[in-house]
């Protein structure tokens, strides 16, 4: 005689085939998925030489997204860094700055001694060099790309991009001290001296390479005048005077001086005068 089969255990034995049922289509899926992975993975080479040849041609957002594909079908290959190299130079040359320091400080970060880093480190002191304002706002990027053409001399002394950095770094401090001056002549117009001395002081010791060093000179010869400290005044025109003795900021200072009956006449124990003798 046949026992009748319970509800409950008909059940079970349905959801057991359902589930096996499932779990062969799961496999299934996931099988092709992976081969459709596999199938769409370019070698790093062929994406790395795509990436270059769009960014040659001026084709700079598939640039992008080619040496995007080579990091992220190749992470850890030395094609992938060289790839992050580019694509830092890529967001550089779009004008995103941001991503630009952002990617190639991270690259310095962890390869620090990668061949490609001292080119990362030049393309964050460029990216800041194009955002230097005018010289009447704040010129918080030109101190950063004086800071980073600056670590780029430091960390790789004698790479390619040497000379150009030095180059630029030369126009960025001379933006900062051209900065300085405005503000010491806008201390000077408004007989705030102590502040006009500070500023003309700081151009003469931090910038004494550039162009502006030569009026901060004759400024500080001014304001010692309008303040009446005559041997000040006095010391700052011979100093001027002998470093640049055809400047007509001399000759403006030495017909300042005459004008109050006095002469040139340098005190070799003043902080103007050693620190020529030092540079």
């Amino acid at each position: 005689m046949l026992r009748t089969v319970s509800k409950s255990v008909v059940v079970k034995a349905l959801l057991i085939v359902c589930l096996a049922t499932l779990a062969a289509c799961s496999r299934n899926n996931e099988t092709v998925d992976l081969q459709n992975y596999v199938s769409t993975i370019e070698p790093a080479d062929v994406l790395y030489n795509q990436g270059l040849a769009n960014l040659n041609g001026g084709n700079l957002r598939e640039a992008a997204r080619k040496f995007a594909a080579v990091d992220r079908q190749h992470p850890y290959s030395d094609f992938a860094r060289k790839s992050n190299v580019m694509a830092a130079y890529v967001s550089y040359r779009l004008g995103n700055f941001d991503d630009a320091v952002t990617a190639s400080r991270r690259f310095v970060n962890l390869y620090p001694s990668h061949e490609d880093a001292s080119y990362a480190q030049y393309i964050i002191g460029l990216s800041y060099f194009k955002q230097m304002p005018e010289i009447t706002r704040d010129q918080r990027d030109t101190r950063l790309a004086v800071q980073n053409f600056n670590e780029l001399l430091e960390r790789y002394p004698g790479s390619i991009y040497e000379d150009d950095a030095r180059k630029r770094l030369r126009i960025a401090r001379d933006q900062l001290a051209g900065k300085e001056m405005q503000v010491g002549r806008y201390y000077l117009e408004r007989r705030e001296f102590a502040g006009a001395v500070s500023r003309f002081r700081g151009v003469v010791e931090s910038y004494s390479k550039t162009r502006h060093v030569e009026e901060a000179l004759a400024r500080l010869t001014e304001t010692y005048f309008a303040m009446g400290l005559a041997a000040e005044a006095q010391n700052a025109a011979a100093v001027l005077g002998h470093n640049f003795p055809d400047s007509e900021w001399y000759a403006d200072s030495f017909a300042l001086l005459q004008s109050g009956g006095l002469q040139p006449r340098e005190n070799t124990g003043s902080w103007l005068s050693r620190l020529f003798r030092r540079t």
